[in-house]
């Protein structure tokens, strides 16, 4: 069984070049990102409280995404960057979200996968951040970051095989997979996570 997924659409390299030449933007939506990463980790435990398997490890996802957000808010406050008073809306998580069925096992299926997905690009892009960055307690941050990522991107997988059959996962995911990587492809450039 493979619990890694490959991405269909590799990010641009203008990204890269837009988050190096705006990297305290970047961090703040970075800081962003891994507080709505550890809210949607809770939020499946709200929603799931009866999916018991998985909730330690949701749990678990949720503190790290926490602890990740802190360590972004150590950088931010020793660069004298602030928090956003209000977190703007995500375009690539708006969009895949809509590509989510209804039905309350179909959402749920689709919930993990999305999960999946959305680590699974945050991983690749903080190893093109990491590749990007000079050597330095940042492109440290960044190596260690992109680790975390991948693991997690794994993990919503294997959470999602507790439940559904392994055929019914994968065609699923490779059909959100296609949509991920045209909704990747059509959102403008700028230094930000998505």
């Amino acid at each position: 069984m493979k619990f890694r997924i490959d991405l269909t659409v590799e990010s641009k390299k203008e990204w890269v070049e837009a988050v190096i030449n705006d990297f305290d933007t970047f961090l703040q939506d970075h800081a962003d990102c891994e507080r709505k990463a550890s809210a949607m980790a809770l939020s499946l435990v709200a929603k799931y409280p009866n999916r018991t398997e998985i909730i330690p490890e949701l749990i678990e996802t949720s503190v790290e995404e926490l602890e990740h957000f802190r360590d972004v808010y150590a950088i931010m406050e020793s660069r004298g960057i602030q928090l956003s008073h209000e977190i703007p809306q995500d375009m690539y998580i708006k969009q895949l979200l809509q590509i989510c069925r209804d039905g309350r096992n179909e959402r749920f299926m689709d919930r993990l996968l999305l999960a999946s997905l959305v680590e699974t690009r945050g991983a690749e892009r903080f190893r093109l951040v990491y590749e990007a960055l000079e050597e330095g307690e940042m492109k440290q941050f960044y190596h260690r970051l992109w680790a975390s990522e991948a693991r997690h991107g794994e993990v919503f997988v294997k959470m999602a095989l507790n439940y559904f059959d392994e055929d019914e996962v994968y065609n699923r995911l490779e059909e959100m997979k296609q949509k991920e990587g045209v909704i990747l492809d059509k959102l403008p450039i700028r230094a930000a996570l998505h």
